[in-house]
C-alpha cells in the first residue's frame, strides 16, 4: 500500500509540472505568438498529462489543459463569446491510432456499415469564425479559447478572399462560416526578407507569421501582408435555406456543405476527396505525405470528417473533440540534432552566411546535414555553441534552418559560435551598415562573389550560357582564366581544354554557347550583372523604361524611382551599383564583347509615346490617294496611335478615304473628328 501512495504522489508530482509547461507553451503561442516548445515536445507533453490523468482520474482538475480547448484571448482585442463553439481535433499521429479512432466511433453506431469520409488538407494557419448578416460580414473573431476569442473585424476585411458580401440572392438572415487564415509561401518569404533587410528579426514560421498579422492594430498592415483563407465549415441550423435561389433545399453532408460555401463566394481548398472508406483515406493521406511540400501554403496532417450530418450529430462530442472527425497528422517536421561546427558561405553580392553543418537527420523526407544560421543577429539571438543540440527545420517546407537552442544540453566549455571579421575565402575586411542585417565582403575581386557573380550570369533567366555550370566556373576561377563576367567572352578552345574533364566537344560547345548569349536582350543583360534587389522582371521594368545601359547609368535614383513599381530601396541599389568605377568598366568591356545593351524597341515605344497621336485611337475607312491600309496604319502607330477597326465613342479621328460608307457616317452621328489623308500627314508631321 506504501508504495502505492508513493507511485501516487510521484504521479501528481509529474501531472503538476506537465501542467505547468503546456500551460507555458500554450500561454506563449495563442496570447504573445512567440512559441518557445516545437510542436512535437508539446505533443509529447500533452499526450503524457493525458496518460496519466486516464491512469489517476482523481487527479483531474476543471483548469487542466486537458479539460479546455485553450488559452484566453489577449486583452487588447474585445473578447466576443463565440455563438457556436470552435472545437479542436483529436489527433491521430499514425494510421493505427487513426484505425483506433475509427473504432471507437463505430462501437457508438455499430448499425452504420457504409460509411463516406470528407478529406481535408490540415492548413497551418489560424482559425477565424465569420458572421454574415442579411449577406453583409459583421463580425470575424478569432478561435481564441474556443468559447470567446477577439473581435479583428477590421482586419479580416482586409483579406481579399473572404467575401464582403455573399454572392446569392435573398441571402439569409445569419451565417456562420468558419476557415483558416494563412500566408502563402512565397509572401511569407518576402515578408522576411524584408524585416531582414530592415534589421528586424525573422517570423519563425507562416503560422506565427500569420497569427501576429491578424491580431496587428493598424489594419493597413494587415492588409499589406496578403493573408489569404480557406473556409471549410458553414453552419445551416440558423437559417431557412428554402428562401435561397441558387441553393439546395436542404444541405445534409459535408461535401455538400463544402460545395456550398463555393456557392456563397469562398475560396474551398480543392486538394479534397470523398473517400468511401478507411482505406481510400490511407492512400489519400500517403499522397499528400509528398506532394503537399509543392504547395503554397503549409499543411502539417489531413483532416478526416464523417461526411453524413445526421451520424455527426448522433456522435455529438467530448468536452473538448468532436467525436466525428480526427486529425491524421504528419511526421514533426521540426527535429532536434547535433550542431558539429559551423562554417561561413560567401554569396554573389558578398553576403556572408553562417551555416549550420549537423548531424545528419532525416527531416520531411530528406536527410539533413546542414541549416542556415541566416546573419550575425540571428547568431546572437540563438547562442549558439559548438556542440549544441539544436532544434532544425524546414523554412517554407523547403530550406533547412535552425530555430531553437537546447542550452540545457550544451557540454561543458562548448565555444560560442560569432561572426568572423575577415572574409573566409579573400581575407578582407568583412563590413556591416549600421542599419543593416548582413554582414559584407566588398572585395569585389573576391573568387566567391566571382564564382557566385559567374553562375547568375549564366543562368537561363540572365545570359542563358548552356552547359556553363557551377563545376566549371569553379575550375575557371580557381585558374585565373575568369575575373569578372567579361572575361568569358574572350575564352578560347584552347583555354578550356586543360580543365578537368574538359574534352575538345565540350570546349567548343561551351565557346559557342558564351557566344550566342551575345544575343540576349538588355532586360537579360541587366539581370545578370546581379545589382542587389532586382530580380528578373525588375530588370524587364527598368530596361523597358531605360532603353539603353547609358541612360540608365546616368540617372540618379529620384529618376529611376519614377518607374512604377521601383521603390526607393531598389532606385538606390541600381544607381550606387552603376557609380562604382569597377561597373562602369565592365560595362564598357561588355558593349566591346557585342553584348545587347540597348533596347531598339522600347526606344522606339518611348518615342512613340511621346508622338503626336500618342494616347489617340484612330479608324481606317475608303481608299486613301496615295497611302494603303498597313502604310497608314504603320504611320499612325509610329506617332504613338492606335488603330481600330470599329467607330465607337471611344474613337479620336476617322480617317476617310474614296468610298468610306457606313463608318463615316456613324462617325459623323457620333461628333469624331474626320480626316483626309492630308490632315492625317500634317497630324503626323507636327510636333
Amino acid at each position: 500500500m506504501g508504495q502505492s501512495k508513493g507511485a501516487d504522489k510521484s504521479a501528481a508530482a509529474r501531472v503538476q509540472t506537465l501542467r505547468s509547461q503546456i500551460q507555458a507553451a500554450s500561454y506563449a503561442y495563442y496570447v504573445l505568438d512567440a512559441p518557445d516548445l516545437p510542436d512535437e515536445v508539446y505533443d509529447r507533453l500533452y499526450r503524457e498529462l493525458q496518460d496519466l490523468e486516464a491512469a489517476h482520474p482523481d487527479l483531474i482538475t476543471p483548469d487542466s489543459p486537458t479539460q479546455r480547448v485553450g488559452e484566453t484571448p489577449a486583452a487588447q482585442f474585445t473578447a466576443v463569446r463565440h455563438n457556436i463553439p470552435l472545437y479542436s481535433l483529436e489527433n491521430a499521429f499514425d494510421l493505427a491510432e487513426f484505425r483506433a479512432w475509427e473504432d471507437r466511433w463505430r462501437r457508438q453506431a455499430p448499425e452504420v456499415s457504409q460509411v463516406e469520409y470528407v478529406t481535408e488538407l490540415k492548413i497551418d494557419g489560424n482559425a477565424l469564425a465569420l458572421t454574415y448578416e442579411h449577406g453583409l460580414l459583421v463580425r470575424g473573431v478569432t478561435r481564441g479559447d474556443g468559447v470567446s476569442g477577439e473581435d479583428i473585424t477590421p482586419n479580416v476585411r482586409t483579406i481579399r478572399s473572404i467575401p464582403l458580401r455573399l454572392v446569392i440572392d435573398n441571402p439569409p438572415a445569419v451565417v456562420e462560416v468558419r476557415g483558416e487564415a494563412f500566408l502563402p509561401l512565397d509572401v511569407f518569404e518576402t515578408i522576411n526578407a524584408d524585416r531582414v533587410e530592415r534589421g528586424e528579426a525573422r517570423f519563425a514560421n507562416p503560422r506565427n507569421a500569420a497569427a501576429g498579422t491578424l491580431r496587428q492594430l493598424d489594419s493597413r498592415i494587415v492588409a499589406a501582408r496578403r493573408l489569404d483563407f480557406f473556409a471549410y465549415t458553414v453552419h445551416l441550423d440558423q437559417f431557412d435555406l428554402a428562401q435561397m435561389q441558387s441553393a439546395p433545399d436542404q444541405i445534409t453532408t459535408q461535401w455538400a456543405a463544402l460545395q456550398f460555401l463555393q456557392t456563397l463566394g469562398f475560396r474551398v481548398n480543392p486538394n479534397r476527396q470523398l473517400c468511401q472508406s478507411a482505406t481510400e483515406v490511407q492512400a489519400y493521406f500517403d499522397q499528400w505525405a509528398t506532394r503537399r511540400t509543392q504547395l503554397q501554403y503549409l499543411t502539417d496532417g489531413v483532416v478526416v470528417k464523417l461526411n453524413d450530418f445526421a451520424l455527426q450529430q448522433r456522435l455529438g462530442f467530448t468536452q473538448k473533440f468532436p467525436r466525428w472527425a480526427v486529425a491524421l497528422k504528419y511526421p514533426a517536421e521540426e527535429v532536434p540534432t547535433i550542431l558539429e561546427t559551423v562554417s561561413f558561405q560567401v554569396g554573389r553580392t558578398g553576403a556572408v552566411t553562417p551555416v549550420a553543418e549537423l548531424r545528419p537527420v532525416p527531416l520531411a523526407g530528406t536527410t539533413v546535414a546542414r541549416a542556415t544560421l541566416h546573419n550575425a543577429d540571428r547568431l546572437a539571438e540563438l547562442d549558439i555553441h559548438q556542440g549544441d543540440t539544436v532544434i532544425v527545420r524546414k523554412a517554407g517546407e523547403i530550406i533547412p534552418e535552425v530555430v531553437r537552442v537546447l542550452g540545457e544540453l550544451r557540454p561543458e566549455q562548448a565555444i560560442k559560435v560569432t561572426m568572423p571579421t575577415a572574409c573566409p575565402q579573400c581575407g578582407s575586411a568583412l563590413v556591416r551598415p549600421d542599419d543593416g542585417a548582413v554582414t559584407r565582403c566588398i572585395n569585389i575581386s573576391c573568387p566567391a562573389i566571382v564564382q557566385g557573380a559567374i553562375i547568375h550570369w549564366a543562368r537561363r533567366d540572365a545570359l542563358d550560357i548552356e552547359g556553363l555550370g557551377e563545376k566549371w566556373v569553379k575550375q575557371l576561377v580557381d585558374q585565373g582564366l575568369v575575373q569578372s563576367v567579361a572575361d568569358l567572352y574572350g575564352l578560347t578552345v584552347a583555354d578550356l581544354l586543360p580543365l578537368e574533364r574538359m574534352g575538345q566537344k565540350s570546349a567548343e560547345k561551351l565557346v559557342a554557347a558564351i557566344a550566342a548569349s551575345k544575343a540576349r536582350p538588355w532586360a537579360s543583360v541587366l539581370y545578370g550583372l546581379g545589382i542587389r534587389h532586382v530580380g528578373a522582371v525588375n530588370a524587364k521594368t527598368l530596361a523597358q523604361q531605360f532603353s539603353r545601359a547609358d541612360a540608365l547609368a546616368a540617372a540618379s535614383p529620384d529618376e529611376i524611382e519614377t518607374v512604377h513599381t521601383i521603390g526607393p530601396e531598389i532606385a538606390q541599389a541600381v544607381a550606387q551599383w552603376f557609380r562604382v568605377p569597377a561597373h562602369q568598366t565592365l560595362i564598357e568591356r561588355l558593349q566591346q564583347a557585342g553584348l545587347q545593351l540597348a533596347n531598339p524597341e522600347a526606344e522606339q515605344a518611348q518615342n512613340a509615346a511621346a508622338g503626336p497621336l500618342a494616347g489617340k485611337t484612330l479608324v481606317l475607312t475608303g481608299t486613301l490617294p496615295t497611302l494603303t491600309r498597313p502604310q497608314a496604319s504603320a504611320l499612325i502607330e509610329a506617332a504613338g496611335g492606335k488603330v481600330t477597326s470599329s467607330v465607337s465613342q471611344a474613337t479620336d479621328y476617322l480617317v476617310a478615304g474614296d468610298k468610306a460608307g457606313s463608318k463615316l457616317t456613324k462617325a459623323e452621328g457620333l461628333g469624331i473628328a474626320v480626316l483626309s489623308e492630308a490632315d492625317l500627314l500634317t497630324l503626323v508631321e507636327s510636333t
